[in-house]
């Protein structure tokens, strides 16, 4: 049982990451970068039985609304393409999603730097406090 179980995540695993290939390909190709921005594919995750693909992406030079937009008005045509590219029975319906995980853990980074600049600050104002009272 473990051993099927194991054998299918391998090949789910390989299927995606051919998908994840072959989309990024594709989407250099065809999507516009002035309108959509430069769109990088981050994840493929893919449905146990391969009908459905989840796509994450990121996008720089534009709005990810806009990348949003690009990638579904080609979503049916990039799933014909994937069709005659790769040679497996079942080519997934795709489905794309912003991976705002670069966003959020730029966030935390400014948070902390921040975080540690007050501390700082407060560390330099205490010392200077310690200092004067130290000097009378």
């Amino acid at each position: 049982m473990v051993r099927h179980k194991t054998k299918s995540t391998g090949r789910n695993a390989r299927v995606a990451e051919q998908i994840q290939k072959d989309l990024a390909i594709l989407i250099q190709r065809e999507i516009d970068i002035s309108t959509a921005g430069l769109i990088t594919l981050t994840e493929v995750s893919l449905s146990a039985d391969f009908a459905h693909a989840k796509v994450y992406y990121t996008v720089l030079g534009a709005e990810h609304e806009q990348a949003q937009k690009a990638l579904e008005d080609k979503a049916s045509w990039l799933h014909t393409q994937l069709f005659k590219m790769m040679h497996i029975h079942t080519v997934p319906m795709l489905r794309f999603f912003y991976d705002d995980r670069m966003q959020r853990g730029n966030e935390v980074r400014r948070l902390i730097d921040e975080v540690t600049q007050e501390r700082q600050h407060n560390d330099q104002d205490e010392a200077d406090s310690q200092e004067g009272a130290n000097n009378q």
